[in-house]
């Protein structure tokens, strides 16, 4: 069985939920001071690469607090004129979609999960410069690790443009279970590293 070649089912769902519960109790030990400093250190490294530089369209996410913080980076990326674009929650249909938010006072409110997101849906977007994504945990191949119901990979199924995984260091695992529906990353940003997953370099 090669690395590409997803785990049987029950044999994959069993990996995951151990290493979510690893990563999630590693997380725990993270104090407040802690999670700040690495949410800024982690968002002037991306404000240094040429890929946010160059970006004109970026979808963001709203954090949970066990996420790192990259809310500040909606605030830049507004004040400098970037396309910022947030997911959103349809329950009717129970999937993600995304709209484009150009205030966050105006355009946000709180929704699902009690984050913010987009007060409506926008239309079909056919490539974002960049994608912001959150996960539980990643692998430097590109794997992701979400939370169990695959909203956000199938949210990703539906848009283009180079995904970029962000975690906390704790996140980094040396390899992520790998399911049929499973998205890779294209790009890993934590607080000490900005780079290609070894997939893409491999390419």
């Amino acid at each position: 069985m090669t690395r590409e070649t997803p785990l049987p089912e029950a044999a994959g769902l069993a990996a995951k939920a151990v290493l979510r519960a690893q990563v999630r109790e590693n997380l725990k030990k993270l104090g407040a001071t802690e999670r700040a400093a690495a949410a800024a250190a982690a968002g002037e490294r991306l404000r240094g690469a040429a890929l946010w530089q160059a970006a004109r369209a970026v979808l963001f996410y709203a954090p949970l607090p066990d996420e790192l913080d990259v809310w500040p980076l909606v605030e830049t990326a507004l004040a400098l004129g970037k396309a910022v674009w947030l997911p959103r929650f349809d329950a009717a249909k129970q999937q993600y979609e995304v709209g484009r938010v150009h205030d966050l006072v105006r355009d946000t409110r709180v929704g699902r999960y009690g984050v913010r997101e987009p007060v409506g849906g926008g239309p079909g977007l056919n490539r974002l410069d960049l994608i912001l994504v959150p996960g539980v945990a990643f692998d430097l191949d590109g794997w992701r690790l979400g939370r169990g119901k695959g909203y956000y990979d199938r949210l990703l199924a539906t848009i283009a443009g180079p995904t970029c995984g962000v975690a906390f260091n704790e996140q980094i695992v040396k390899q992520v279970p790998v399911a049929p529906h499973d998205i890779r990353m294209d790009w890993l940003l934590t607080p000490t590293h900005w780079q290609q997953t070894r997939a893409i370099r491999a390419t």
